[in-house]
């Protein structure tokens, strides 16, 4: 074959002529600017901005995704938190199996059930286990009683009143509609009521014990006379009257003895009092008989 000088020259260099031969287009796509800065890491960036020719451009672009690989899989290692703990269901070891047993139902039914109410003890007791519970009942009681008045028939050891030979101490007892007036004075113990002995306005032995209880409390019942005047009441209600006031006259003596009074009440005054008639009654509480016509 012969060589024509005109079609060497005619051809050129090869790459002079594909780069004149490539239309703008396939030039376009081959190195977009904006897209290869958007997606290209720092280091693509960096190698493309080094001048080198466009035709390698292409080549390097399937290793730009694979850059932020690993930005991307340590970030989740590192901001990785644990599970809340109310999340975590608690172990195995911590939970207490309970074993629940069946009910046995019992022969008689109710049997095991617990009653509200419990009879009292006295309730089972035959008629001679009763009177004999209540007898020793009535025995406690007195026994009680016994020492009551033991104890209150104690003289006050701590009394200490001025017998001087002019002293005067005198109170008021009331008891019911019954007014004592009553006027302690040195003496032998002798009693004057209205004028008269004690025995003699007051003919009952209670009553005339019940009278000497205060002076025998503190220990004066042979050492003071009693001068009182009574009106109102009946005989109870009068004697009543009347150690209500030598209570009160003894106080005025020596106040000291207010405790030891106060405690066997001798200063109390009774507030029984007899109720008033009603409209339409016979009495307080009685009525007439009925009569259904």
């Amino acid at each position: 074959m012969t060589e024509h000088p005109e079609d060497e020259q005619r051809e050129g260099p090869p790459d002079e002529a594909a780069a004149e031969q490539a239309p703008p287009e396939a030039a376009a796509e081959q190195a977009p600017p904006d897209a290869a800065a958007e997606q290209a890491p720092p280091d693509a960036a960096a190698e493309q901005a080094s001048p080198e020719p466009a035709a390698q451009a292409p080549a390097e672009e399937p290793a730009a995704p694979a850059a932020p690989e690993p930005a991307v899989e340590a970030a989740p290692a590192g901001d990785a938190q644990p599970p809340p703990a109310a999340e975590q269901p608690p172990p195995e070891e911590d939970l207490e199996e309970v074993e629940v047993t069946a009910r046995e139902k019992p022969e008689i039914p109710g049997a095991d059930l617990i009653p509200d109410i419990v009879p009292e003890g006295e309730q089972f007791l035959d008629a001679e286990a009763q009177a004999a519970a209540e007898a020793e009942a009535e025995a406690a009681a007195a026994r009680a009683e016994e020492d009551a008045d033991e104890d209150h028939a104690l003289p006050i050891a701590d009394a200490a009143i001025d017998l001087a030979a002019g002293a005067r101490y005198t109170a008021t007892g009331k008891r019911k509609t019954a007014v004592a007036r009553v006027i302690l004075r040195p003496g032998t113990g002798t009693y004057a009521i209205n004028g008269k002995p004690l025995e003699a306005f007051f003919p009952r032995e209670t009553l005339q014990r019940m009278i000497r209880q205060p002076l025998e409390t503190v220990g004066y019942e042979s050492r003071m006379d009693v001068v009182a005047r009574m009106h109102g009441g009946g005989v109870a209600a009068q004697a009543g009257a009347l150690r209500h006031g030598i209570s009160r006259a003894l106080i005025v003596a020596d106040p000291h003895l207010r405790g030891e009074l106060k405690r066997r009440g001798f200063l109390t005054r009774d507030p029984r009092v007899k109720e008033r008639k009603k409209a339409g009654l016979k009495k307080a509480r009685k009525r007439p008989q009925f009569s259904k016509r």
